[in-house]
């Protein structure tokens, strides 16, 4: 909204209003806003938790500090939903699809994360919202992604093409602006992977082909993602520091694919209209790092799955518009991993409870990070004991933090290894 205040501002010489057309400044703005709108309406919305007596229902699974959780309040997601929402509207041109593609995003699974929230805390129901409406939801919202995408006239990208003299690049050129279903492989040097080629076997139906597969591909990243994330978010401050590192990544990854000279510097496809993401993703820093101020360790409200599904989706839907999903699984590597370690646990426990009769582990538990939480050899025979001592929950968190930065620093180095 200011953006266009301001655009009008910068027509009658208004001075310094042509500031707002540097996306620098913009993301800088939004940021800041995003870290005050969290931290301020942070503390009205935990208290008015408390007085609701929205507490987190803790089972105990005996682990260390577990006990003292009850009664933490839950459903803080809404503080980074609003944090982020509020200056992507002030900040950002509204009429950009991808932000318009963003903020779905944001309260689609908001408003799933929050009904799930809903009826665990308010219908006292451990399960909450049913496995099958979730995925509903998650494959609605990938539908939306990837046919907005397909349909939508500004969704468009300029491929990249090599110059080449005597074998050596001299110049990336750019195609006229094209639909286009090609993405980025990491570490590949002629890096891009156009999802076209997984269906030449059918060459008089292959672009419908084409936009279906990547559909189904787009709903499978949102809903494995978002689960991940969701997964993850088991320790104070462990899904929100990992997401805002990763938003920080990704931020970089929006900017320089949209600025033609960094894309042809750095061989990357250059997708006009993706700059307005680097504001998205500044909101959505600041929104995490804002609410990690209340849930650091020890955690004053919990995100539940309002927040923790938002996030994870919104890291999904932001990877795919940028033709960069193929770089989430080292990007994303926390999540992945503990998605992973439950997969593990599950399937090798039913298969050794189907052929001796009695179910084992891979992990003393899962997700993986209650691994380093538990106590070795406790009676629990599991394939993987060590460490032996249970290692504190702060210490796990900030360990993980410390990963995930090397993921992301590994992810953006990719455009350069190859």
């Amino acid at each position: 909204m200011l953006y266009y205040l301001f655009e009008y501002l910068d027509k009658l010489d208004f001075p310094g209003a042509g500031i707002f057309r540097y996306i620098s400044f913009r993301s800088a703005m939004a940021l800041i806003f995003s870290l005050v709108i969290s931290t301020i309406i942070g503390r009205r919305i935990i208290e008015k938790l408390q007085k609701m007596q929205i507490g987190e229902v803790v089972r105990d699974l005996g682990l260390e500090g577990q006990m003292k959780k009850i009664g933490t309040p839950t459903m803080g997601g809404i503080i980074i939903i609003i944090s982020i929402i509020i200056p992507v509207l002030l900040f950002c041109r509204l009429t950009d699809v991808y932000i318009i593609l963003m903020l779905v995003t944001t309260v689609w699974l908001g408003c799933i994360g929050f009904l799930d929230d809903y009826i665990k805390v308010f219908k006292k129901n451990k399960g909450g919202l049913n496995g099958r409406f979730k995925i509903v939801g998650q494959i609605g919202l990938g539908l939306i992604v990837g046919l907005t995408l397909y349909l939508s006239p500004k969704a468009v990208m300029h491929e990249n093409v090599e110059i080449r003299k005597d074998g050596v690049i001299t110049e990336v050129k750019y195609t006229p602006a094209v639909k286009s279903t090609q993405t980025t492989i990491p570490f590949f040097k002629n890096n891009n992977l156009d999802y076209r080629d997984l269906v030449s076997f059918m060459p008089s139906h292959r672009t419908a082909a084409t936009w279906i597969i990547f559909v189904i591909i787009t709903i499978f990243i949102v809903t494995a993602v978002s689960n991940g994330a969701n997964l993850t978010d088991g320790l104070d401050g462990l899904a929100a520091g990992n997401s805002a590192i990763i938003g920080v990544a990704l931020g970089i990854l929006a900017y320089v694919s949209s600025n033609i000279k960094y894309a042809a510097y750095l061989n990357i496809m250059y997708i006009p209209g993706c700059g307005e993401l680097a504001i998205f993703a500044a909101a959505f820093i600041g929104a995490t790092i804002g609410f990690l101020w209340y849930n650091a360790f020890p955690a004053q409200v919990f995100m539940g799955d309002t927040g923790s599904l938002t996030l994870g989706g919104i890291i999904a839907v932001f990877a795919i518009i940028i033709h960069k999903e193929l770089l989430l699984p080292i990007l994303c590597g926390v999540f992945f991993a503990e998605s992973v370690s439950v997969m593990l646990q599950v399937s090798y426990f039913k298969y050794t409870k189907k052929k001796y009769g009695v179910g084992k582990r891979v992990f003393k538990m899962t997700p993986l990070h209650h691994h380093f939480q538990k106590q070795g050899n406790a009676g629990i025979e599991a394939l993987i004991q060590k460490p032996l001592a249970a290692i504190p929950e702060s210490k796990i968190v900030v360990r993980f933090w410390l990963i995930g930065l090397i993921l992301a620093a590994l992810a953006i180095a990719t455009l350069k290894m190859r």
